[in-house]
């Protein structure tokens, strides 16, 4: 079967190379054996290998803060605001890329638009536009962008037109994605001096509580009027309150970042999204709650993956794949945390560890095997377990150190933390 070119990034070579030689390995096995494997070897490869950019549907009115939702979840200037006029001209594909990551988004013309927008080519509806880009491409979610202030504000003629966007979708991919409802602004609600992003002392505590009461109530009746909607409510996964204020000065310096629950929005996205895609999405938004989700998909994917290997009767040549599949293990978590790791530094970290669990496993077993003290069967469940706890071990230790910046002797410590609790 022909794959998609593995990505060039060196954290990414490193772990192809550990995927392609256990793939190789699986030819060897016996079906039943290999069958399980190939699933834990598939998502290695597609959350990391045959991964793509997320592909959002942003839909909302003029104002409700879908260009800003935009530039939060990258925490830069990525898509022009329109202040005063509306600025998208009409539904548009747009690729953004950030450190390595990209994602897709179909930043819509605003709904019940009061003038034509900035852009020249508005010569066809907001509907009309996003029909014709949403037939190019299916999203893998749609985003409801909706200001705080206007969740009850004639927003049934918004739903009627969310409902023709999943129709145009439907018809063109014979799908509906999931639907998210994002309620935008909510640093705008009173008291409207009180930060959420940045609370202060005790004494505005009542002020923090009344805003927070306000946040819900609009989210309360978002929701309530999307799950009204026979056709909306079996896609709707979920309704957030966020703000997402950020301004930058003519030279591009950034003069305020009053981000608010991004990292919360950004985990929601992960949870509903295909897993080709969720590998994209950690790296741009570089939210640590994703980052270290992704990261445990992985290491318990490879963890099970050298278990299966481990288990089968013993095969010298099979430990060389183990520690390549740990050092991919390592690279990948790496680059998803933004940083590039290749083989050898990944090697170099699993030895700092003293995690060469590949090895260990190889003679351990030959040991025991020579003096002929456990069976066959037994030494099979000893060498899965001590693949599994090495291997999980290794990955939290990669996480720690990578994802959340402990010191490497910190992270020694939860490698031999978590390993001896799994023995």
């Amino acid at each position: 079967m022909n794959r998609p070119t593995p990505p060039t990034d060196d954290a990414l070579k490193t772990l192809a190379r550990a995927v392609a030689r256990i793939e190789e390995l699986l030819e060897r096995l016996p079906l039943d054996v290999a069958k399980d494997l190939r699933t834990r070897v598939a998502t290695l490869r597609t959350v990391l290998l045959d991964k793509r950019p997320p592909a959002l549907a942003l839909v909302g009115r003029r104002g409700a803060g879908k260009s800003s939702l935009v530039n939060a979840l990258f925490g830069a200037k990525m898509a022009e605001l329109g202040h005063v006029t509306a600025q998208t001209g009409r539904g548009r594909w747009y690729t953004y890329e950030r450190e390595g990551g990209a994602m897709s988004i179909l930043d819509t013309r605003g709904l019940q638009e009061g003038g034509a927008p900035a852009e020249e080519d508005a010569s066809t509806t907001a509907l009309q536009s996003i029909a014709v880009e949403v037939r190019t491409r299916a999203p893998d979610v749609v985003v409801f962008v909706v200001k705080a202030s206007e969740v009850d504000a004639a927003i049934d003629a918004d739903l009627d037109a969310l409902e023709k966007v999943y129709e145009a979708v439907r018809r063109a991919h014979r799908t509906e994605p999931p639907l998210l409802t994002v309620v935008t602004h909510c640093d705008l609600l009173e008291p409207k001096a009180t930060r959420l992003h940045e609370p202060t002392g005790e004494a505005d505590l009542p002020d923090v509580e009344e805003k927070m009461r306000h946040v819900t109530a609009a989210e309360h009746a978002i929701a309530r009027k999307v799950d009204a909607r026979e056709k909306l409510v079996p896609r709707h996964v979920g309704t957030l309150g966020v703000s997402g204020y950020m301004s930058w000065r003519s030279d591009g310096t950034l003069r305020a970042d009053e981000r608010w629950r991004i990292d919360d929005l950004a985990a929601l996205l992960f949870r509903h999204l295909p897993d080709s895609s969720r590998a994209e999405l950690a790296r741009v938004t570089q939210a640590r709650a994703v980052q270290e989700e992704l990261a445990t998909t992985l290491t318990h994917a490879t963890a099970a993956l050298c278990a299966g290997i481990a288990a089968v009767p013993f095969v010298p040549a099979a430990v060389v794949p183990l520690t390549s599949l740990q050092a991919g293990l390592v690279a990948g978590i790496a680059w998803i945390a933004g940083r590039s790791v290749d083989q050898r530094g990944a090697t170099e970290f699993l030895g700092s560890l003293s995690a060469n669990v590949g090895l260990g496993i190889g003679l351990r077993i030959a040991a025991r095997a020579l003096m002929n003290l456990v069976a066959p069967a037994a030494q099979a469940v000893v060498s899965a377990a001590v693949a599994f706890s090495g291997t999980t071990a290794v990955g939290s230790a990669a996480k720690a150190y990578y994802i959340r910046g402990v010191s490497l002797e910190d992270a020694k410590r939860i490698f031999r933390r978590e390993k001896a609790k799994k023995e």
